[in-house]
This record gives C-alpha cells, sequence and structure tokens, in this order.
C-alpha cells in the first residue's frame, strides 16, 4: 500500500526523471514536467532524485537569492544546486570559453565570486558563523555561473521550481585567484559584465547578500543538513554579483573583475551529453 509520502516521492522522481532526460538529451521542456513542488522539502526531495540519475560527481555548489517575495512563505533567503565535474571550464589567460545552453531553454550569464574548500567541514557540525566558514576556505576565485535549464519559464514559476532543476545551474567557469583575500575589504572588490559589448550589470563581492562567506555559511549548514557536508576541494559558487543576465546561442559575454582579470565566453548550443 502506498503511503502519502511514498506518493509523493514517485512524483519527484518523475520529475527528476524528465529534467534529467532532458538535459541528456540537450532539449527544452515546454512546461514543468508535473506538479509545481508546493515547498522546499519538495523541491530538494526533486532535486536529490536528479543528482541520483546524473551520470557525474558533485564538484561543487551554485547558491542562489530567493527574490524577497518569497522569504516569508520559504523561511529561507537562499537556494542551492550541485555544481557537477564536468561542467567546470577554467578561464586562463584570456582565452575566450565556449558554454552550452539550452537553445530553447533558459541560459544566463552571472558574475561569481567562487571559494575553493581547503578541508573537509567537521563531521556532524550542524550550526555554522561566517568564522566557521572562513576557517574551511583554502582559496577564493572570480568566475562566471553558467546558469541553465531546459525549462525557459524556470525563473518566473519560483524558487521551487528553480531548485528542483539543480538550481538552475549548468556550469561554472573558474577565473583567476584573488590572492590575500582576507585582508581585502568587500567594497574593494567590484566588477561588471557586458553581453555583446554592452554593459548590462555592475556590482560586486559587497552586492551579495550578506556577502560571500554569509552565502558560504549557508550552503556549509544546508548541506550539513542534507548529508552531504562539503568536501576539501569543492567550488562554491556565492551568488549572482551583478545580477542574472540571459543569453542566446552565439552571443559573447564577458566579466570585468577590476584589478583581478577578465572572463570572456560565448554560448553555444549544447550537444547531447556522452554518458
Amino acid at each position: 500500500m502506498e503511503t502519502a509520502q511514498s506518493l509523493h516521492f514517485a512524483s519527484a522522481s518523475r520529475i527528476a526523471q524528465r529534467f534529467v532526460a532532458a538535459r541528456l538529451n540537450a532539449v527544452a521542456l515546454d512546461d514543468y514536467p508535473g506538479s509545481i513542488p508546493p515547498d522546499l522539502a519538495s523541491a530538494y526531495e526533486c532535486q536529490d532524485a536528479a543528482i541520483a540519475l546524473w551520470p557525474d560527481d558533485i564538484a561543487g555548489w551554485k547558491i542562489g537569492r530567493i527574490p524577497p517575495a518569497y522569504e516569508a512563505q520559504l523561511g529561507v533567503n537562499r537556494l542551492a544546486g550541485p555544481i557537477f565535474r564536468r561542467e567546470i571550464q577554467k578561464a586562463q589567460g584570456g582565452n575566450n570559453i565556449a558554454f552550452g545552453i539550452f537553445a530553447d531553454g533558459f541560459a544566463a550569464v552571472e558574475a561569481e565570486y567562487i571559494f575553493e574548500i581547503g578541508k573537509d567541514a567537521p563531521a556532524g557540525q550542524a550550526h555554522w558563523s561566517p568564522n566557521d566558514a572562513a576557517a574551511i576556505v583554502g582559496r577564493l576565485f572570480v568566475g562566471i555561473e553558467t546558469a541553465g535549464s531546459p525549462l525557459a519559464t524556470i525563473n518566473a514559476l519560483g524558487p521551487t521550481v528553480v531548485v528542483s532543476d539543480f538550481g538552475n545551474n549548468a556550469g561554472l567557469i573558474l577565473g583567476p585567484e584573488i590572492t590575500d583575500w582576507r585582508n581585502i575589504p568587500l567594497t574593494a572588490l567590484t566588477c561588471e559584465t557586458f553581453v555583446e559589448g554592452k554593459s548590462v550589470g555592475r556590482g560586486g563581492a559587497a552586492s551579495i547578500l550578506g556577502g560571500p562567506l554569509e552565502s558560504l555559511q549557508f550552503i556549509a549548514e544546508h548541506c550539513a543538513k542534507r548529508g552531504r557536508p562539503l568536501k576539501a576541494g569543492m567550488l562554491i559558487s556565492t551568488g549572482a554579483a551583478t545580477g542574472i543576465h540571459d543569453v542566446a546561442v552565439g552571443q559573447k559575454a564577458r566579466v570585468d573583475f577590476e584589478g583581478i582579470g577578465t572572463i570572456y565566453c560565448t554560448a553555444k548550443a549544447r550537444m547531447p551529453m556522452k554518458q
């Protein structure tokens, strides 16, 4: 006999299967593949089911902002999604990075400040402070999250939909390291994003709610509660520093990180994934 819990899990499993199939085959979805998760617990259940199906290892996590209009309902101001190892690229020496997008889905670039975890999070630690989070950091980099989903309306449908499809993540471009970051004020870390040569957003580390360390504190607690504690070497993309900027196939983008470097990238049509 099926309980309400098992019926709910079956729904999460079906949603995960549809999203994973669409991502693997690089095709868009016309609409949400099931009932929209009513809360974050249901959304993360979908995400966990999809992680179990995905043929790659988690190499890090992206953090997104939950819009203020949803905060009271959901009880938190951030959300999380996995970053997979094969979806990470490194920008070096000003080279242009081509990244795949779902041509009829959603695609965007986001300027990011990215922590590399230096040591495993202590086993069983459920509560964290910003200082606790800082203590496990190895290095800090700049980069670009290549946000993306087979579902074009993913953001418009709300945070539970975003969470259910890997947090709307489709990859990460890792740029230069910020040396001596612990001694640099947040206000000194600034950046500007351009699409097709036009400025589409300015900001920096101080634009991220509470700053990057508060984002790291969130993800450390979040992952501990999910039984997925942070591990050395993981990359944590701490939040969009200049906003979320839509891109289409063939469009070029760049992010200028003042005093650190520039990352160049070009959107291309995503190809089916070889398993």
